[in-house]
C-alpha cells in the first residue's frame, strides 16, 4: 500500500508550473516549456531532474487508450472483507495482482476496499467478481458499472488554494 509521506516536497511556484506543463504532455520540448516559463533549457532539465530525484515525478508512462485495447466495460466494486491483523496489506495486495484491476483503494466506512476494473466484456467481468471474491477475506461485493467517462484532471492542476499554499508554505520552512 502507498502512504502518505510525512512532508510534502519543497517546490516553488516554478516547480509547480513545471508540473502542470508536463503533466499537460510530457512530449513538449524542453524548449517549448523554457519559453513558456522564462526560463532556460538547462534550468527547465535541472528542476525536472530535482523533481524526480524527490519523488515528486515517479517516472515516465504512455497514456494508453483503453478502448483501443477494446477495454470498454469500466465497473467499480466495493468489497467488505473480514477484519483481521494486516488485512490491509495482504488483501489490498491481492485485489491490485488481479488481472483487470486497474486500481485499489484500501477506504474507511462501511466499505473496505473500492476496486476499479476494466474488462472487455460482461463474462470477463463475472470472471474478475469470481476472482475478488475468492481472495481470502473477502465477504461481499457490490458493482458499479461505468455508463460514461469524464476527463480526469492532472494531479498539479487539480490543486486546491489551500493545498497549493500549503506546498508552497510548509509551516517547517
Amino acid at each position: 500500500m502507498n502512504g502518505s509521506q510525512d512532508a510534502t516536497a519543497a517546490l516553488d511556484e516554478t516547480d509547480l508550473a513545471l508540473l502542470e506543463q508536463v503533466e499537460a504532455d510530457f512530449d513538449v520540448s524542453l524548449e517549448t516549456i523554457a519559453d513558456e516559463l522564462g526560463l532556460s533549457k538547462s534550468a527547465v532539465h535541472y528542476r525536472l531532474n530535482k523533481l524526480e530525484a524527490n519523488g515528486v515525478i515517479r517516472g515516465v508512462t504512455a497514456d494508453v487508450d483503453p478502448l483501443a485495447l477494446g477495454l470498454e466495460l469500466t465497473a467499480v466494486t466495493d468489497v467488505m472483507v473480514t477484519h483481521e491483523t494486516g488485512y490491509s496489506e495482504a488483501i489490498g495486495e491481492s485485489l491490485v495482482a488481479l488481472d483487470g484491476v486497474e486500481h485499489v483503494y484500501y477506504t474507511m466506512g462501511d466499505v473496505d476496499f473500492v476496486v476499479v476494473s476494466r474488462v472487455q466484456s460482461r463474462d470477463q467481468l463475472n470472471d474478475l467478481i469470481d476472482r475478488i471474491v475468492a481472495v481470502e477475506g473477502v465477504n461481499e461485493t457490490a458493482s458499479k458499472f461505468v455508463l460514461d467517462e469524464f476527463d480526469d484532471h492532472a494531479v498539479s492542476s487539480n490543486l486546491t488554494p489551500a493545498a497549493r499554499n500549503a506546498i508552497l508554505e510548509p509551516a517547517d520552512r
